[in-house]
């Protein structure tokens, strides 16, 4: 996997985190689902800058996709994944919320 990742923590605390992640072209994330304690994950993600070519989110279920800038989804359930960004960068907000 070529390209940098940059995750910077805006907020965090026991049941929410907000990060702003950047992905450099030649990243990709593959298949995967996320693991957690107990409880059950949220994911509201807000893509602020597609790739000029590559980087497409594809999940199992989404709860919500509004033109695939807006992503709600359970990825404690659900395989989710990114394609290998051919060209540009992409921009993400990402919300976090584990709920009881």
């Amino acid at each position: 996997m070529s390209g940098k990742v940059k995750n910077r923590v805006l907020f965090q605390s026991r049941r929410l985190s907000i990060y702003l992640v950047h992905y450099s072209a030649g990243h990709r994330i593959i298949p995967h689902v996320d693991m957690v304690a107990e409880g059950r994950l949220y994911k509201l993600n807000c893509v602020l800058v597609k790739p000029r070519a590559g980087g497409e989110f594809c999940c199992e279920r989404n709860i919500f996709n509004w033109f695939g800038r807006v992503i709600l989804f359970r990825p404690d359930l659900y395989q989710h994944s990114v394609s290998r960004i051919e060209r540009g960068n992409r921009w993400l907000l990402s919300f976090a919320l584990t709920r009881p």
